[in-house]
């Protein structure tokens, strides 16, 4: 059984995400969310602040909390699984197998992981679910050592990384570059949305702890399920590249 926080934070994220609160509605007191829920004011606030760190709620220090947003953001730190963070926002993540093979790279593939044209790489298109909604592109290319195992895999079991990880596989660091780009006839087929929608497109490049290039992989987000924050700190002295 879920902890009663999370239990309640997914309560607020579904009346969220469904209208039940719209933006810029308060949501109801710390007081009537104990009574509602039956809970003590210490998880009430786990969940409030869950939903703030997401996004999708604002105020606090004594002032009612207001919808701020219907779509959770996801921070960095969890940007490698989509499955995980699902389960963390209270969704349902699913998968569905478009495509795998073993390939010659072209050659921004190859230079990205390092590797001759002429070379093998594992490639492959797979859809990701949010509670049974398409939400998500991956194009994914793995060096042949690194993804050769997952051409005998049952990729819509869930995470690529968890099975990655559990062969011994070294996902180290990854560098993540984000922009928009217009839907093409793969994605709008796919995702369910006209050719030429915006969609959230991340590119990474994911290393092993030599800094040795394992993965170069594009996905694709509908801009409706998800959105992305940056939280910076004076102290933690971030890297900014400027164009």
């Amino acid at each position: 059984m879920a902890p009663l926080h999370r239990s309640l934070a997914a309560e607020l994220r579904r009346r969220i995400r469904e209208g039940e609160l719209a933006v810029g509605d308060s949501l109801p007191s710390e007081a009537q969310l104990c009574q509602e829920f039956g809970a003590s004011r210490g998880p009430v606030r786990q969940a409030l602040s869950a939903l703030r760190d997401e996004g999708l709620i604002g105020g606090g220090q004594g002032k009612r909390a207001v919808v701020l947003d219907a779509v959770p953001a996801q921070p960095f730190e969890t940007f490698l699984s989509f499955t995980r963070r699902a389960e963390l926002t209270g969704h349902v993540p699913g998968q569905r197998l478009h495509e795998i093979a073993l390939r010659h790279p072209e050659a921004t593939v190859a230079a990205a992981l390092g590797v001759e044209p002429e070379s093998l790489v594992v490639q492959l298109v797979r859809l990701r679910l949010l509670d049974g909604r398409p939400a998500m592109l991956e194009r994914m290319n793995y060096t042949e050592s690194v993804g050769r195992p997952l051409l005998e895999a049952d990729l819509n079991a869930g995470s690529i990384y968890a099975l990655l990880t559990a062969r011994g596989v070294d996902l180290h660091s990854a560098r993540h570059t984000f922009d928009a780009v217009a839907a093409d006839a793969l994605d709008a087929k796919l995702l369910e949305v006209p050719e030429g929608t915006p969609l959230l497109r991340e590119r990474r490049r994911t290393a092993d702890s030599a800094g040795t290039a394992l993965e170069w992989s594009e996905d694709r987000y509908r801009p409706d399920v998800a959105t992305v924050t940056v939280t910076n700190t004076r102290s933690s002295r971030p890297t900014v590249n400027r164009l």
